[in-house]
């Protein structure tokens, strides 16, 4: 078993260090198997909500457990990255969410992470550690909130008293032990539900669930082929993601521009009108979103997207 004695000095170079890479929050909990989650996690495969998104179904055991992921883990380090634009899309243009409007965050983020790791082996020595960022079987937001980072929405998303819910969640895991923050217990939603309200395709469900085989995002992004015609007329110009839920929750209201340069959008994303969109091509698009994570869905479902809703 490794041990060190200084588990505070670090657990501040750490904090203090993502502040500097740009995070807004940085918090630690300690490793263990998620014991409270298998029930809600069957239930919620068995209901059929992750659709066609087979993938969820698979390494079950290691989504409750990051000592499958790193040998040993002792500690979960959650960090939130803010994505919030300073200009959005709006008026006469189709609508693709916030989180893809500059570069892929998968890289960006990542990038950061490795910065921190490089920091704790340095100070540390030899630990076994991995980084995350949307790209492991990891329950990010039980995890981000036994950090302390704020608390899931009834849209199941990671809301903070502070700065709402439109930041990008990241891990690292590790086998030593940190100095660990109180888990955040406070459900401050109350009885609103305006994001249930407001959900165009009534995937989001009371009890803080969210039927994925219902969500905007899922057809336009996760689905690859034809979009159900039960859907006509529901999707509101949302080509690409949808914010919805978030556009309407109180608690971003304290949601304040990012400043990472990465995430400005290409200069002529911020131009284009639904008839530039309607008109758009392959090459335009490459040059577009070179660096996006809108290349994911590739010109093919994005063009799918882009008709489905102009034919409804």
């Amino acid at each position: 078993m490794k041990s060190f004695p200084k588990k505070q000095e670090i657990t501040r170079l750490l904090k203090e260090e993502a502040l500097k890479l740009g995070f807004d929050f940085c918090g630690v909990a300690q490793s263990e198997f998620l014991q409270s989650e298998t029930d809600h996690l069957e239930k919620w495969l068995k209901n059929g909500y992750q659709g066609k998104m087979s993938y969820m179904e698979n390494h079950f055991d290691v989504r409750l457990d990051p000592g499958k992921l790193v040998d040993h883990a002792k500690s979960v380090i959650s960090l939130a990255y803010n994505y919030f634009p300073q200009q959005e899309l709006q008026g006469d243009s189709f609508l693709i969410s916030k989180y893809a409007y500059g570069e892929d965050y998968h890289q960006v983020v990542k990038s950061k992470l490795l910065k921190l790791i490089a920091l704790l082996k340095s100070h540390i020595g030899d630990i076994n550690i991995r980084g995350f960022v949307d790209s492991a079987p990891i329950l990010e937001r039980i995890w981000a909130e036994r950090s302390g980072l704020g608390w899931t929405g009834k849209n199941t998303l990671l809301i903070n008293k502070k700065k709402g819910s439109f930041f990008f969640l990241a891990e690292l895991v590790l086998d030593i032990e940190l100095e660990y923050d109180t888990a955040f217990k406070t459900d401050h939603c109350g009885t609103c539900r305006k994001c249930l309200d407001a959900c165009p395709t009534e995937a989001i469900l009371p009890g803080k669930i969210v039927d994925g085989s219902k969500c905007i995002s899922y057809f336009t992004i996760e689905l690859k082929e034809e979009i159900p015609t039960s859907m006509k007329g529901k999707f509101n110009d949302w080509i690409f993601g949808c914010d919805i839920c978030q556009d309407v929750c109180p608690w971003n209201r304290f949601s304040k521009p990012h400043h990472e340069p990465a995430f400005e959008p290409h200069p002529d994303l911020l131009q284009m009108t639904k008839k530039d969109w309607m008109e758009l091509e392959e090459n335009t698009f490459q040059k577009i979103f070179k660096k996006s994570a809108v290349k994911r869905t590739k010109f093919t479902g994005l063009r799918r997207n882009i008709d489905f809703i102009q034919n409804q």
